[in-house]
């Protein structure tokens, strides 16, 4: 199927012009006058956890989300936000507005969006989405041996190496689970024409809200501080949180590792070491 194709099989409106944006993005102008996003995901499981957890995250409080506009086989279609240009004042928004996203809630740790499937994605690797009630055991398992794993069989971590990372002691304050954006890192806060933080390409499930913020300080963001300022002053976050965010990193950098290689173990054993 082509992109433009897909865009009037998943809008009910033909397509007029596409232009590649990405691998597997495109963006196309509809005869009406709109302009959507167009992706081809690896599998069809992969496009119905976009396609859920942008429903999920659509929450008026919190930071603004695409429009899906539809989804079949591993097509998702949404609408096109006009890009910006980040700002202080936009910042101390998103900060806010993800603070309430995050109190909005999941019912357990690890549970994926309403609809959406337990064998999700994150980026181009698998995402297990499996309920549990204590975020310690379920962050141990399958967000840091369950990656550990994938990057020793991709040959970026040794055994060794992934005992290392596996003995990390797992502890965060007792909360409830939050509703994330679960792959939060600065590419995907699309700071928008509008002046607002938008949020795309997510991965939601329930989890710790510290993992969202630590993910959002791992490859920078524009006016972070201002981010985390707001978000502290809207939903103080718990003593000794700066000192936890090598734990919560362990998760993405996993995933960079099982996917990219072996500079990103390098950061990840650099991160569990300072946890000893």
């Amino acid at each position: 199927m082509t992109p433009a194709r897909a865009a009037r099989e998943l809008t009910g409106v033909p397509g007029a012009g596409v232009r590649r944006l990405g691998d597997a993005v495109w963006e196309v102008d509809l005869a009406d006058g709109d302009v959507v996003v167009v992706k081809r995901h690896g599998s069809p499981g992969a496009a119905a956890a976009e396609a859920a957890s942008l429903r999920w995250l659509a929450e008026p409080a919190g930071p603004p989300v695409p429009r899906l506009r539809g989804h079949r086989g591993p097509w998702l279609a949404m609408d096109r936000v006009a890009p910006g240009r980040p700002s202080p004042a936009a910042a101390e928004e998103f900060g806010r507005r993800l603070a309430a996203l995050h109190a909005t809630g999941a019912p357990a740790f690890g549970a994926p969006p309403p609809g959406g499937p337990t064998e999700a994605s994150i980026g181009l690797a698998p995402m297990p989405d499996v309920p549990s009630d204590d975020w310690a055991e379920w962050f141990a398992e399958h967000r840091i041996a369950y990656y550990a794993r994938l990057a020793v069989d991709a040959g970026a971590l040794t055994a060794a190496e992934a005992r290392t990372v596996e003995a990390v002691p797992v502890r965060a304050p007792d909360e409830p689970p939050a509703r994330l954006h679960g792959d939060l890192w600065n590419g995907n806060v699309h700071w928008a024409a509008d002046g607002r933080a938008w949020l795309v390409d997510p991965a939601a499930h329930g989890g710790h809200r510290e993992s969202d913020l630590a993910m959002l300080a791992l490859f920078g963001c524009p006016h972070l501080d201002r981010v985390l300022a707001a978000y502290d002053e809207a939903a103080p976050l718990a003593d000794g949180w700066r000192d936890r965010v090598p734990l919560h990193q362990l998760f993405p950098l996993l995933v960079h590792a099982a996917l990219f290689g072996r500079g990103y173990a390098r950061q990840a054993l650099a991160a569990a070491r300072s946890l000893r």
